[in-house]
């Protein structure tokens, strides 16, 4: 990304002048999340506009758990064959981490299948597979079988080895870093999951650390990377098409991040 580029090369002509005249620089930060208007503003958020911090993320809560539909497991299967569908083949899904694109009707449990990941571990807070944020459509998505289990129920960290059908993801002994298009996608569907479940539905109440190894904790880590891949890979259309189809056609609630980014820096 352009964004990207600029900030490598300023890095480097800092580095190279701190040598010259014996200074040390700080190391340069990802820009912040631009902030957005959408068409939801004066309906659908029109409670959370203006407020910022605790009060935003109060807002939000209420926004996104009223009137929701919820999905059961089994029904997760078809609504990732449309929310996930390949704009260029309406046959195939993309799969997350890996990035490749395969045939829907491989979703399964065998080799060489797709099945549903939750970005979200499900034992971070023994979420379990019942109906709510284990069958949560918003942090569900495709993957190959193999490359699901490599992430397990790992935090999300920066580090590591690239493995079969990465698609240039990583994992390391404590943590797993998605390929770089979807990042931000992986920030924000975290960072969903830690407003819409705050533990007044009979679930837990989850939210972002900024460490690994959390274990069954009902935290996942690690908050400063989320953030910082929120602001260095912002929303695509393929994202904003998903947030948009799950809202009108499944559960009928949005993924705030998506439609306003710089939500995260107000609240985190």
């Amino acid at each position: 990304m352009l964004a990207t580029r600029i900030r490598q090369w300023k890095s480097v002509a800092l580095t190279t002048a701190a040598v010259l005249v014996g200074l040390t620089v700080p190391a340069l930060t990802a820009t912040p999340a631009a902030a957005t208007t959408t068409a939801y503003d004066s309906t659908y958020y029109k409670n959370a506009i203006g407020k910022t911090g605790t009060s935003l993320k109060s807002s939000l809560h209420t926004i996104i758990s009223a009137n929701v539909t919820k999905l059961s497991y089994s029904a997760l299967w078809d609504a990732l064959k449309v929310t996930d569908q390949d704009p260029n083949n309406s046959s195939n899904v993309i799969l997350l981490y890996s990035g490749i694109s395969r045939s829907k009707t491989l979703n399964g449990g065998d080799s060489g299948d797709w099945n549903r990941e939750h970005v979200w571990a499900i034992s971070h807070g023994d979420l379990t597979t019942s109906t709510g944020p284990g069958t949560d459509l918003h942090h569900i998505r495709p993957e190959d079988v193999a490359v699901n289990g490599k992430r397990g129920n790992l935090d999300f960290d920066e580090g590591g080895s690239t493995f079969t059908n990465s698609g240039g993801s990583k994992v390391d002994s404590d943590s797993f870093e998605p390929r770089d298009a979807v990042k931000g996608d992986v920030a924000r569907m975290i960072l969903y999951m830690a407003v819409r479940y705050e533990g007044d539905d009979g679930f837990a109440n989850l939210e972002p650390d900024d460490k690994v190894n959390n274990g069954s904790n009902p935290y996942i880590g690690k908050l400063s990377i989320l953030k910082q891949w929120n602001d260095e890979d912002p929303p695509d259309s393929f994202e904003e098409n998903r947030n948009n189809v799950i809202y009108t056609t499944y559960q009928h609630n949005r993924n705030p991040f998506i439609d306003h980014p710089e939500w995260v820096d107000s609240i985190w």
